[in-house]
C-alpha cells in the first residue's frame, strides 16, 4: 500500500498504534505522558508543571513557494503555525528549535531574513529561538518545533460532549482566499488583496485566547488549519461525537465577504490556514468566553450525540448543505 492510498490521517493512526503498542508502561516517561500522538501537541507532565511539545515542517513547494512569499514572511509562518499548536492547547510557549535545509547556492542574506521574521514574532509572544539544526537539501525545508508549558487547565480534541456548543474565533476564509490571490487564481487590486495576502503570509496565533478559553472551563479545541470542516472532524472523532454546524452563522472576513462574494463560504468552511482556533463549551461556559475574549467568537454549531463523529452542515432553514470540499490532507488531492 502507497502513502497515497492510506492517506495522512490513515498514516498518523498506524503511527499511533505501533508507538502504543511498543509503549513501556514501567518507564517513567510513558508514566508521565497526558496526551501522545493524536493532538495538537503532546503534553506530559513534568517535574514542576505540565510540559507541551509540538513540531510542524514547511516544504518549498508543498507549503510555500519563494516566488510569493519572502524570506521574512516564510520566517514569521514557519514560527507561528507551531505557536498555534501551543495556543490550542492552552498553553503558553517559551522555547523554539529550528532546523533548516537550504540549497548550497541559498543567499546568507535570505537566511539571516529568514529568522528576522521568527525572531520579530517570537518577541510578540516572548518565545526564544535557543537551537536546531541545518543541513544542506535540493529544496528549502524547515521545521520548527516549540516547548511551552501550562497552569494544569489542557485543551484536547477528545474532549467535546453531545450538547456542547461549538465556536469559533475571529473571522475565517481570509487566509485561503490570499493563496489564490498569490497564484492569481483571483485577479484583485492591491488594495483589496492586501488583508488576504496579510492572513495567508503572516497569520497571527491566538495564544492569549487559548490560555483564556482553558482558564474558563473549555475543555475541546483544534486550531483550523486544514480547514474547518476537516478540523472539526478532527474534534468529532477524536471525542466520539458529532456535529451539526449552521453555515449561516460561520464568520466570514470581511475582505473575501467584500471581494468574493459567493465564494466567501467555500473558503471559510474548507479554505484552511486560519490558524483561528474552533472549541465546544458548555453555554454557561461559552457565555464566559464571548464576553472576555478580545477578539470576536462566534457560536456556529452544536455538538450532538454521534459515534461516527459526523460533521453535518444545514442553511438557516435547516436544509442540508453540502460543500464542495472538506479540507486539506497530504498525500491526496484536494477534497
Amino acid at each position: 500500500m502507497k502513502v497515497s492510498e492510506l492517506g495522512e490521517f490513515g498514516l498518523i493512526d498506524l503511527l499511533a498504534k505501533m508507538a502504543y503498542e511498543a509503549r513501556d508502561k514501567q518507564s517513567a516517561p510513558w508514566q508521565k505522558l497526558i496526551v501522545g500522538i493524536g493532538d495538537d501537541a503532546a503534553v506530559w507532565q513534568g517535574d514542576a508543571s505540565i510540559e507541551i511539545a509540538t513540531t510542524d515542517s514547511l516544504i518549498e513547494g508543498v507549503h510555500f513557494t519563494l516566488a510569493t512569499t519572502t524570506w521574512q514572511e516564510l520566517g514569521w509562518k514557519a514560527l507561528a503555525v507551531s505557536l498555534s499548536d501551543i495556543a490550542a492547547m492552552g498553553g503558553v510557549p517559551q522555547y523554539a528549535l529550528v532546523s533548516l535545509g537550504l540549497p548550497g547556492d541559498t543567499e546568507v542574506a535570505d537566511v539571516t531574513d529568514l529568522y528576522r521574521g521568527m525572531i520579530e514574532l517570537g518577541r510578540q509572544f516572548d518565545v526564544a529561538i535557543v537551537g536546531g539544526d541545518t543541513s544542506s537539501a535540493p529544496l528549502v525545508t524547515l521545521n520548527t518545533t516549540v516547548l511551552g508549558s501550562s497552569g494544569g487547565h489542557i485543551l484536547t480534541r477528545s474532549a467535546a460532549r453531545a450538547g456542547g456548543q461549538v465556536a469559533v474565533t475571529g473571522h475565517l476564509g481570509a487566509a485561503a482566499a490570499g493563496l489564490e490571490v498569490l497564484s492569481q487564481q483571483i485577479p484583485l487590486e492591491s488594495q483589496a488583496s492586501a488583508p488576504l495576502r496579510q492572513a495567508f503570509l503572516r497569520p497571527y496565533p491566538r495564544v492569549a485566547e487559548g490560555q483564556l478559553l482553558a482558564a474558563l472551563g473549555v475543555k475541546a479545541a483544534i486550531d483550523i488549519s486544514d480547514g474547518l470542516i476537516s478540523d472539526l472532524r478532527h474534534i468529532c472523532r477524536a471525542s466520539k461525537v458529532g456535529a451539526r454546524i449552521e453555515v449561516d452563522l460561520v464568520p466570514l472576513h470581511p475582505a473575501i465577504k467584500a471581494n468574493l462574494g459567493n465564494r466567501s463560504l467555500e473558503l471559510a468552511l474548507s479554505g484552511g490556514e486560519d490558524y483561528e482556533l474552533l472549541f465546544t463549551a458548555g453555554t454557561g461556559v461559552m457565555e464566559k468566553v464571548t464576553a472576555q475574549a478580545a477578539c470576536p467568537v462566534t457560536v456556529i454549531g452544536r455538538v450532538v450525540a454521534d459515534e461516527t463523529g459526523k460533521v453535518t452542515l444545514v442553511d438557516r432553514e435547516g436544509k442540508p448543505v453540502k460543500p464542495a470540499k472538506t479540507g486539506w490532507q497530504h498525500f491526496v488531492t484536494r477534497n
